[in-house]
């Protein structure tokens, strides 16, 4: 048996300091009226809290699980069902390309601007579209400016063991610690149905944007993530290790899709950021679309940023490399779907599985 490290996790919180907590989110004063209701709510919160429900709905995994028996959470269940439906269109489907904006900024919220990010986007859109393929446009910034939108961080059970990283994750929604309302449970299904991602994204301060951030984190469990939580009773750190010590496969759930690649800045970090993000999804299994598609550009380089807009008007260059990088993902998917791309992939075991 492999020593579980224990000692870091805090105690839970007294009953005082949940409630300025569970109140802060009632702060405005119209609330007031309602301080009889709130103070309800609060105590059942409390008790949610103090007894562990994460899943308050659950229902016997059944067949083909390891534990027919298991309790599984209800809100896990219908995900893995939307992610499997998703898969099977993929095979079926016309050709549909995932178009992610990655910028945090938009017109809706405290910047009081479009970003130069979803100008980009709207540009690949328009190619895609000419060349008759599916887009989806997932806009990481509703994050900041759409109400109750969240992506939760990643907890890293995949360094306690693989198996302990469901597929898709499960830690999430927990409802006694009121982590609900998880958007990667709707982008999960987003990815499964795509047969091509292109990211689009700024650089901030040398890194990706704080929502790529968040996806890419969450995204593990698709690269080697554990299928079956009922292998591991939920979240038992112990089955979990054993069952890698056994010998893990690390299956990719989402190998064999085509991406491409944006990646502008106005300082530094471009090069960085872009192969990363290559590398990234390079180790998931994705096939690229060629160097075209993999695009590091400038706009505005050392301008101000009041001019920036301006700055990508004049830019026809980085404009149309942005276009080439849809042709190219655009073409790459006509050759994945014909079995072409597939076939050059050479398939060979690694001397050092992760």
């Amino acid at each position: 048996m492999i020593e579980i490290r224990k000692g870091q996790a805090p105690a839970q919180l007294g009953r005082d300091e949940f409630g300025v907590r569970f109140r802060a989110s009632f702060h405005d004063p119209a609330f007031r009226v309602e301080d009889d209701s709130i103070a309800r709510l609060e105590e059942i919160a409390w008790q949610g809290y103090m007894d562990g429900r994460k899943a308050p709905f659950t229902q016997k995994a059944g067949p083909g699980y390891a534990d027919a028996d298991y309790d599984l959470s209800i809100d896990w269940i219908a995900t893995k069902q939307r992610i499997d439906e998703a898969q099977r269109r993929w095979a079926g489907s016309s050709s549909r390309v995932l178009l992610i904006c990655c910028s945090a900024r938009n017109d809706g919220t405290c910047p009081g601007e479009m970003s130069k990010t979803y100008r980009l986007v709207e540009l690949a859109r328009e190619i895609l579209e000419r060349a008759d393929t599916g887009v989806d446009v997932l806009d990481l910034s509703l994050l900041t400016s759409e109400y109750g939108r969240k992506i939760y961080p990643c907890k890293g059970c995949v360094s306690t063991a693989m198996p302990l990283c469901h597929w898709p994750c499960s830690c999430y929604p927990n409802h006694a610690l009121d982590q609900t309302n998880d958007w990667m449970a709707e982008i999960y299904e987003r990815w499964a149905a795509a047969h091509a991602v292109i990211i689009v994204s700024p650089v901030y301060w040398y890194q990706s944007p704080s929502p790529l951030k968040l996806m890419i984190d969450r995204l593990v469990c698709a690269d080697g993530g554990n299928a079956d939580p009922t292998s591991t009773s939920g979240k038992k750190a112990g089955k979990a290790k054993a069952l890698e010590m056994a010998g893990w496969d690390y299956p990719q759930h989402l190998a064999g899709r085509v991406y491409g690649l944006i990646v502008h800045g106005d300082v530094a970090g471009i090069e960085g950021s872009r192969r990363a993000l290559s590398d990234w999804l390079d180790s998931m299994g994705f096939i690229d679309a060629g160097a075209v598609a993999r695009l590091d550009r400038y706009i505005g380089y050392y301008e101000p940023y009041a001019t920036s807009h301006e700055a990508l008007d004049r830019d026809e260059a980085v404009q149309e490399e942005a276009r080439n990088v849809a042709r190219a993902v655009a073409k790459a998917v006509v050759e994945l779907r014909a079995g072409r791309l597939s076939a050059v992939q050479p398939k060979l075991t690694q001397p050092r599985p992760k």
